[in-house]
């Protein structure tokens, strides 16, 4: 999205060591980033379909890790399933 082309977005971006694909102001279309943000809001619908996940009641951030790890873990596991079956 071109509203975080900003310099302190890239800056923290690469002290994280994550490449930015971030399209610049005025320069790139953000056409070719549309790719890659699908696959991210695809990931984040699968989890979505985890209602405790989608409101996240838990206060504890062990126990919300241990409930995102099920869902990732059913979400592979659902996919394999459709993928061999």
């Amino acid at each position: 999205d071109k509203a975080y082309d900003h310099r302190r977005c890239r800056q923290a971006l690469t002290r994280r060591r994550i490449q930015p694909r971030i399209a610049r102001r005025g320069i790139e279309s953000s056409q070719r980033l549309g790719r890659r943000r699908w696959v991210v809001e695809r990931t984040l619908a699968w989890f979505a379909q985890f209602r405790r996940l989608a409101i996240r009641y838990e206060r504890r951030a062990d126990i919300h890790l241990a409930f995102s790890t099920l869902a990732a873990a059913l979400i592979v596991w659902r996919f394999i399933e459709r993928w061999f079956c």
